[in-house]
């Protein structure tokens, strides 16, 4: 028996290492290829383990230099339970009060995989930065509901962001956590009439504005389609970073993660 939970905790130990060499390095291609950018946007496939260490990471990094303003795909409604959190000693009262709102406690069907585990842990970890001295703030930047179709949310996650972005202090990042399409620089040809005209991401072109497509080359993402499941990704064959600098590019740059895996999500 206690061999057996020794090799076990062996095991989750050398997965949990490997996953944090994995986030180490895609950072640093991220850091390298957007220089001195403020604005950072990261479009992710939601409800992921690797693309939270991967932002932890990205916070810590440039928080040794400056703030960081990290804005997830969260409602607004959140922000003062997140500021609370944040302020707070990370301890079980703290907790409750945040992990038990109605947007972490979903119980439909429609659970968006933005809801994780792996993202309360990136949040606590931020927490504990702060509490060391780092300059390091977490808001939403969602809207509250989505009445008013695509096109209306992203505009109005746009405004919030250009406001955010005004905000900042002299010499801070922010940095933007979102899914793919929300980051992207302009609609590509060829989508479904569905999709937002003007991605959020496209409406903030005159910022200083570097925009990321997070992608990894096998895995899974969770992701809703009618209903929310895990959905394989297809396989890539690129492991080097792609930049591009056509003018009707969608991403500045193209990463690709060694694999992605569904995180724990967060029931009822």
């Amino acid at each position: 028996m206690h061999s057996i939970f020794r090799w076990t905790s062996a095991l989750l130990l050398a997965l949990g290492m490997a996953l944090n060499a994995h986030a180490d390095d895609t950072a640093v291609q991220i850091r390298q290829h957007a220089g001195e950018h403020r604005l950072l946007v990261l479009g992710e496939f939601h409800g992921t383990r690797e693309t939270p260490l991967l932002v932890r990471q990205l916070v810590d990094d440039y928080s040794r230099n400056g703030p960081v303003l990290l804005a997830l795909e969260l409602p607004r409604a959140e922000n003062p339970a997140l500021h609370d959190y944040l302020e707070s000693d990370g301890g079980a009262a703290a907790r409750q009060h945040l992990h038990g709102r109605a947007f972490w406690t979903v119980r439909d069907d429609q659970h968006d995989g933005r809801r994780s585990r792996d993202m309360l842990a990136m949040i606590e970890d931020l927490r504990a930065l702060k509490a060391q001295g780092r300059a390091i703030d977490v808001v939403g930047y969602d809207v509250d509901n989505s009445d008013g179709g695509n096109q209306a949310r992203d505009d109005r996650m746009a405004a919030e962001l250009r406001r955010l972005y005004r905000r900042l202090p002299a010499g801070a990042r922010m940095l933007v956590l979102t899914g793919n399409v929300h980051a992207m620089l302009q609609r590509p040809q060829g989508m479904p009439p569905e999709m937002q005209m003007y991605p959020m991401a496209s409406q903030l072109r005159d910022l200083d504005i570097y925009s990321v497509r997070l992608g990894a080359q096998r895995g899974q993402a969770w992701g809703c389609a009618g209903r929310c499941v895990a959905r394989s990704l297809p396989e890539q064959v690129a492991t080097a970073p792609r930049v591009d600098a056509d003018a009707k590019r969608p991403y500045d740059l193209w990463v690709w993660m060694p694999e992605l895996s569904v995180g724990t999500l967060v029931g009822p």
